[in-house]
Formats: C-alpha cells, sequence, structure tokens
C-alpha cells in the first residue's frame, strides 16, 4: 500500500516537470483548482461574517424595538443588513460551481494522463487510487452543496423574521420571534462545519494527499 501511494505521489509530482510535454498540463489544473479552493474559503468566511453581522443585527433590532427608537430605521438597516448575507451566499455558490468544475477537470487529467502508461499494473493500481478519492471528495461536494442550501434558507428565514416583528411591533408579542431566531442562530455552526469540510478535504486533495486506500 504504501508503495502504491508513493507511486501515485511521485506521478503527480514529476507532472511539474512535464509542463511542456504532458497533453493533459496537470500542473496547470492542480494550480488552477488550488487558487479556485483558496477563493471558496475566502468567500465561505465573508459569508460567515456577514451571517454573524446579520444575527447580531436582528437580536439588535428587538432591542431598538424595546427602547422606542426609530423603527423604519432600524429595520431599514437589518434589511440591508440580510441583503448583504444574500450578496455572500450567491457569491459561495458560484465559487461551489468553479471549484466542482475545476475538481472535475484535475480528475479528469490524472485519468487521462494515468490511461497513457503503458505498464498495465500500474494504470489499473493508479485509476483504482483516483476513483476512490474521486467517490470520497464528489461526496464531500455533494455534503457542501447541501450546506449552502442550507444558508439560503437560513437567509430566507431571518427575511421572515424580520417581517413578522413588523407585525409584532404592532401586536406587542415576541415569543414566536424569539423561538426562530434560536432555531436561526443554532443552524449557523453545523452549516460553517459543513463548509470548512470542504475546504479541508480539497486542501488535502490537491496537496496530493491522495487519501487512505484500503489493501
Amino acid at each position: 500500500m504504501k508503495s502504491l501511494f508513493a507511486t501515485l505521489f511521485l506521478a503527480l509530482t514529476f507532472s511539474a516537470c512535464w509542463k511542456n510535454k504532458s497533453p493533459e498540463n496537470l500542473p496547470r489544473l492542480k494550480e488552477n483548482f488550488k487558487s479556485q479552493v483558496e477563493s471558496f474559503e475566502k468567500k465561505k468566511e465573508q459569508a460567515n461574517t456577514e451571517v454573524t453581522d446579520g444575527l447580531t443585527s436582528l437580536n439588535a433590532l428587538k432591542g431598538a424595538l424595546g427602547n422606542a427608537k426609530n423603527e423604519d430605521k432600524e429595520f431599514a438597516k437589518v434589511y440591508g443588513q440580510w441583503e448583504d448575507v444574500d450578496k455572500k451566499v450567491k457569491n459561495l455558490t458560484k465559487e461551489y460551481d468553479d471549484l466542482k468544475t475545476k475538481a472535475e477537470n484535475l480528475f479528469v487529467a490524472m485519468e487521462e494522463q494515468t490511461n497513457s502508461l503503458s505498464d498495465a499494473k500500474s494504470k489499473n493500481e493508479l485509476l483504482s487510487a483516483i476513483k476512490s478519492t474521486r467517490i470520497k471528495y464528489e461526496a464531500t461536494l455533494v455534503n457542501t452543496s447541501k450546506a449552502i442550501d442550507k444558508l439560503k434558507l437560513l437567509h430566507k428565514d431571518a427575511v421572515d423574521v424580520v417581517k413578522a416583528l413588523e407585525v409584532a411591533v404592532a401586536l406587542n408579542s415576541f415569543d414566536d420571534i424569539n423561538a426562530q431566531m434560536k432555531s436561526i442562530e443554532g443552524r449557523v455552526d453545523d452549516i460553517m462545519k459543513e463548509l470548512n469540510t470542504a475546504v479541508s478535504e480539497s486542501k488535502k486533495l490537491y496537496e496530493k494527499k491522495i487519501g487512505e486506500f484500503e489493501k
């Protein structure tokens, strides 16, 4: 098994010397993927910051209403905050789509280059290793997509809370709103953990830590 990993590692490492010879140009594709992972991570952090700020503003809104501050101004501020969240989530979605595409390009290039090997044993072992890694990473991408969908839903629910607050002001009843706000806050950590997993697994891939292979 160590021999297999070493073979795969060397095949990927030495490909850096084949920039002008490798038809698949693995070095370029690996660099593209690495850059996209970094971009996705940056957008994930921005989305996390906006969501955190949005939740802070949401809680501050209740306090402002209780202190009889200018309602229209306070509502406008919070709606604007969650509009920023929406923008960041859309940016993150685009980065995810690009990440998925660049990962696919990398896997296809690895497979094509491996298929060009003359040694059948090495070829089969490498293809098996690539397939195993690909299945694992694609599962990570699926979970990442689900996490982004949850982030979109979180935004929608937060805006609904703000709308409900406008009605609650007139009725002077905030009990249901409190429960909704707690629900929103409780979902953020799990979403971010899944997005962090996507970044972690992506970095493992471009750092050539291809995964653990069963004997």
